[in-house]
């Protein structure tokens, strides 16, 4: 173990591992990179670093003199909040009411302060309260991570190359789910130019199957699924869309604490459970990844732990 200048030097180098408990007995090895090893507890800690690194560069924000506002469903939030209490800037976060307790309190224990918007205008509301605070509020910055082209330039030269130095042969399957699209398309692009065989699912709420072309709805698998396709999303870069349901997703991250001890939120729960069932289909020398995006500390609060 080293000594680092900065809380942010420990973003990224998540563990990778084999899931042995809760898979079939036949089918293909999954994997699972996890990333709440994060410092922030979440994969947006890569995005939300690279934002305000590139706005500094680009001469947007300044240290102790501009303020960062951010609509987020939470993971980014915090990961923002994190950032800017290491830069020294004010941050503001609006986000759903329905968010968790541990969210909210998370975010207010690293200094940052929360406008909660109505959990029936799902991420819209919350983007619509960040610029009107940015309107009124002088030196404020919203990195926008829904547009910003600096989330999936996070996973292009961090996530992406973790895999690759995990898997030098690739993987035959990668399995995650969509908030921004960061991830996907970020990571996604980088692994098909390496491993032009590998097939990319994108895993998407039941409740609210936007990519496969439905209306938007209520669901209850936080950081994805937000209502509406992100302008940074690469829809070509991945080969299959799969939908899982709330109870499916809400029991595999159950099932992964119990049975694995690995603490993850529903998201997570979701990539693992399609993750399985794609495995299920491939030979035994197969290997599939996935990934948890955040832990499930962040949601005990919730009916994910107390359903």
């Amino acid at each position: 173990m080293g000594t680092y200048e900065s809380i942010m030097d420990l973003i990224g180098n998540t563990p990778i591992v084999q899931l042995r408990r809760v898979v079939f007995s036949t089918g293909a090895s999954v994997y699972m990179k996890l990333e709440s090893f994060n410092p922030g507890g979440s994969v947006k800690d890569r995005a939300a670093k690279r934002m305000i690194e590139r706005a500094e560069r680009e001469g947007k924000i300044v240290p102790f003199q501009s303020t960062i506002i951010e609509p987020t469903s939470g993971n980014t939030g915090i990961g923002l909040a994190m950032v800017c209490a290491a830069k020294g800037y004010r941050c503001i976060i609006t986000m759903p009411d329905n968010a968790t307790k541990e969210r909210i309190n998370l975010l207010k224990a690293y200094g940052a302060e929360v406008h909660l918007t109505p959990a029936s205008l799902r991420m819209q509301g919350a983007i619509d309260e960040a610029y009107r605070l940015a309107k009124r509020i002088p030196n404020s910055f919203i990195p926008m991570q829904f547009e910003n082209q600096a989330n999936p330039d996070a996973h292009r030269t961090s996530t992406a190359l973790e895999i690759i130095e995990a898997f030098p042969d690739g993987v035959d399957a990668f399995v995650l789910t969509a908030g921004t699209g960061g991830t996907v398309t970020g990571t996604g692009e980088e692994l098909k130019k390496k491993f032009p065989h590998l097939c990319i699912y994108v895993v998407e709420p039941y409740g609210s199957p936007v990519l496969s072309g439905g209306q938007p709805g209520p669901h209850k698998i936080p950081g994805t699924g937000p209502g509406f396709i992100p302008r940074i999303l690469n829809q070509q870069v991945y080969d299959d869309i799969l939908l899982v349901k709330d109870e499916e997703a809400q029991t595999m991250a159950r099932r992964l604490a119990a049975e694995e001890g690995i603490l993850v939120g529903a998201s997570a729960g979701a990539a693992a459970y399609c993750a399985i069932q794609v495995a299920r289909m491939l030979p035994n020398d197969a290997r599939v990844l996935c990934m948890a995006p955040d832990t499930g500390e962040r949601y005990l609060s919730s009916d994910l732990f107390n359903g």
